[in-house]
């Protein structure tokens, strides 16, 4: 079933909407939940509130790329769970790594008072990714977005992890100084 045929059926209000999106899509929104949670029932459960998410979402909204729209309501919920599990102390270290990795080039959720500010960091982080080489871009995604761990991604590219960190870190740091040309406040 083609993604225009899955929002059709949103749009319809059937229920077989949320069967469909997880036929299609459950492998990719897992996937994601687990890279950030490391625990396969709280991911399960993300992915469950990803499909209610989409379902209230849909309509009003009609997503340009269905994948996109739910990786990032996964991710959100993910990465709200892990926030939650972090404040009880029982998550993995992985993820804080992840985060306070980016610390010094983007602000924090707080800092992005509303949605303008929000959609110029957005606009800012995707020109500064059109301009990097293919490498560095793909390692930057794999890493803050999807939460592949350094090894992880070392091993899909096959080039060693010393290389996969390497190129974060230069293309953090471009990133910052990108973002403070712009008058984003770091």
């Amino acid at each position: 079933m083609t993604d225009i045929e899955i929002l059709d059926l949103y749009w319809a209000r059937s229920e077989s909407a949320i069967s469909e999106t997880s036929r299609q899509y459950g492998s990719y929104c897992l996937a994601i939940a687990m890279n950030i949670l490391r625990n396969r029932d709280d991911s399960e459960e993300c992915v469950n509130d990803t499909y209610l998410n989409a379902w209230n979402a849909i309509p009003p909204q009609r997503p340009a790329v269905l994948s996109s729209f739910l990786g990032r309501i996964t991710r959100n919920l993910s990465l709200d769970r892990y926030k939650a599990q972090k404040a009880q102390k029982r998550c993995s270290g992985e993820t804080t790594l992840l985060l306070s990795e980016l610390e010094d080039c983007i602000p924090s959720r707080s800092m992005v008072d509303d949605k303008v500010e929000a959609k110029a960091l957005e606009e800012a982080i995707d020109s500064f990714l059109s301009t990097v080489r293919n490498d560095d871009r793909v390692f930057f995604v794999r890493r803050y977005w999807y939460a592949d761990s350094v090894s992880e991604i070392a091993n899909r590219f096959a080039v060693s992890e010393s290389k996969v960190k390497t190129s974060l870190f230069r293309t953090r740091n471009k990133l910052r100084i990108i973002l403070e040309r712009e008058g984003i406040v770091v």
